[in-house]
């Protein structure tokens, strides 16, 4: 039952990985959930136990109102492709629309000069969310310490690298969606105008070899391709899928990780502890969370 007391917080990308954690951990909280499908079907079926779903689809405009309708802050995800500036922008408007008053914008870690493409379209959009008069909380994590559960996940007893001795900054999607809850929760007034910068610790290839070695108990070695061995990863992306502007963007990613251009990758820089008041999870800490499947992968191959 919506409490009118309490601000509706509108959720994009609910069914992802940090979307999915930022609705648990607005549960139990001041605020009333409002989650959105592009599936009509499950918008319907979750409507039918008395949940707040709305259908919206971000590739159509047509479908902002009505989810929109009623809104005081939204958390704002948007897909891996070119056309979340498409997406973004619409739905920012039709947020201003509807009278909207916090946005909390998922975007990237990053200096204010990148060049990197897909760092860029984030950038834009930032400054798009900015420029609409809505206040607004910028989170920025570094890379996900899912990629070891998922892309790079050690097989043949082997962890894979592209970038060789760069060092980059980790942080658990879990953190991402805690920091995100907590801006939807206290508002504008508390987070209002504020960077969130979510980079824990930094690790290089053979760092990140030896820590798996530590939590499994196995003996994994580390082993870079280069920029070379990258290319034919996004070749095997693409075959399956991926969209050709983003896979484009992580190869000008490890080209500019290599040539010293995003060096800052490697920077620790922590807001957790002032946000949340807690530590952030460390890598040892996530990898230990999921050991069983690491080590099924690394043996298995």
């Amino acid at each position: 039952m919506e409490n009118q007391q309490h601000p509706t917080v509108l959720v994009l990308g609910a069914s992802g990985t940090i979307g999915r954690q930022v609705v648990k951990d607005l549960e139990g909280q001041a605020v009333n959930v409002r989650i959105t499908s592009r599936n009509q079907e499950t918008v319907e079926q979750f409507r039918r136990e008395g949940k707040d779903w709305h259908y919206l689809d971000l590739d159509d405009p047509r479908t902002f109102a009505l989810a929109l309708a009623g809104v005081d802050r939204v958390f704002l995800l948007t897909g891996y492709t070119v056309a979340m500036l498409t997406q973004s922008k619409t739905l920012v408007d039709a947020a201003k629309k509807a009278g909207v008053r916090h946005i909390v914008h998922v975007g990237v870690f990053a200096q204010w000069d990148t060049t990197d493409a897909h760092f860029a379209w984030h950038q834009l959009i930032e400054k798009y969310i900015e420029a609409s008069g809505i206040a607004w909380t910028h989170l920025h994590p570094n890379m996900f310490m899912e990629v070891f559960t998922g892309l790079y996940i050690p097989k043949n007893l082997t962890y894979t690298s592209y970038w060789d001795d760069r060092r980059v900054g980790y942080i658990a999607s879990s953190d991402i969606a805690a920091v995100a809850a907590k801006a939807l929760v206290d508002g504008p007034e508390r987070h209002g105008g504020q960077h969130y910068w979510l980079s824990v610790e930094t690790f290089n290839g053979q760092e990140i070899a030896a820590l798996l070695s530590e939590v499994t108990g196995l003996e994994i070695k580390h082993e870079d391709k280069g920029l070379e061995g990258f290319k034919e990863l996004i070749e095997t992306l693409l075959a399956n899928g991926a969209e050709s502007w983003y896979a484009k963007a992580n190869i000008d990613f490890v080209t500019q990780m290599l040539d010293g251009r995003m060096s800052y990758m490697s920077m620790v820089q922590n807001d957790i502890p002032y946000v949340l008041g807690r530590p952030a999870k460390t890598l040892r800490e996530f990898l230990q969370e999921h050991k069983a499947a690491i080590r099924e992968s690394a043996v298995a191959g």
